[in-house]
């Protein structure tokens, strides 16, 4: 009698822990950016949304957690436009993931820093109501080709005001940036009360840490005035990670 106390003792906690763990829902992630979501080294080894996904793992919250890296250095909101080759390889990723009908499929975007540029990238300098329509046009593509899926839209982050390399960024850039996290929120709130198309406000406190820490969490970088810092390190690259990471857990659960 005492064993099969015992036995049932031990059974019942176990029970409990199988049935926890059914409960639990896998995500997909697909990561939308540029060489700031590419990663130190795009696109697994070192990149933010690895480090997100890994953080995403730790929680122990979902069953399973996967990403795709879909960012491409230089690259803005206009060559993610539907139709464009960088849009068609986001798909790609987005369809192998949504084949698993019980996963719940989330894009990432962070676009915009190349879009702030004076020139070099494409369409740049883009005016901020561009901007607007550019993500919400990405974001109407993903909403109708994937119904059901979440898409996110996270604050770009900050760099320095001497930014210049291959392509022209300086104050004027920066001062682009803020005017395109207020197109952000403003387009957020468009969809607010559209519950067929899930758009939410991602991070928006990773411009102020980066801000912040500079020389610890961007590479330096030459250029014709000076060091400047436009993207992270590794150790950054894990912060970021971290940063979109508690964006998610808030949307996906």
């Amino acid at each position: 009698m005492k064993t099969r106390l015992h036995f049932t003792f031990f059974l019942i906690p176990l029970l409990l822990c199988s049935f926890i763990i059914k409960d639990k829902q896998k995500i997909n992630i697909v990561f939308i950016g540029d060489s700031i979501t590419a990663g130190v080294r795009h696109p697994e080894e070192i990149s933010p949304g690895r480090y997100a996904g890994e953080y995403l793992q730790q929680q122990a919250v979902f069953a399973r957690v996967q990403v795709a890296n879909q960012g491409v250095s230089g690259f803005t909101t206009l060559n993610f436009l539907p139709g464009q080759p960088a849009f068609a390889n986001v798909k790609a990723a987005a369809d192998a993931f949504y084949a698993d009908k019980q996963a719940a499929l989330i894009f990432s975007i962070m676009l915009g820093t190349n879009d702030s540029a004076v020139k070099g990238p494409t369409g740049a300098p883009v005016a901020p109501a561009a901007y607007r329509a550019n993500l919400k046009a990405i974001a109407d593509a993903l909403f109708a080709a994937y119904p059901g899926c979440k898409v996110m839209i996270n604050y770009p982050i900050w760099y320095s005001e001497n930014t210049h390399n291959t392509s022209t960024y300086m104050k004027e850039g920066q001062l682009r940036i803020l005017q395109y996290k207020k197109q952000i929120d403003t387009l957020v709130a468009l969809y607010k009360q559209d519950k067929s198309r899930r758009l939410f406000m991602g991070d928006k406190a990773a411009y102020d840490y980066f801000k912040q820490h500079s020389t610890t969490d961007f590479k330096p970088e030459n250029g014709p005035y000076g060091v400047f810092y436009l993207h992270p390190n590794e150790k950054g690259d894990r912060v970021l990670g971290a940063f979109w990471a508690k964006a998610i857990l808030k949307i996906a659960q």
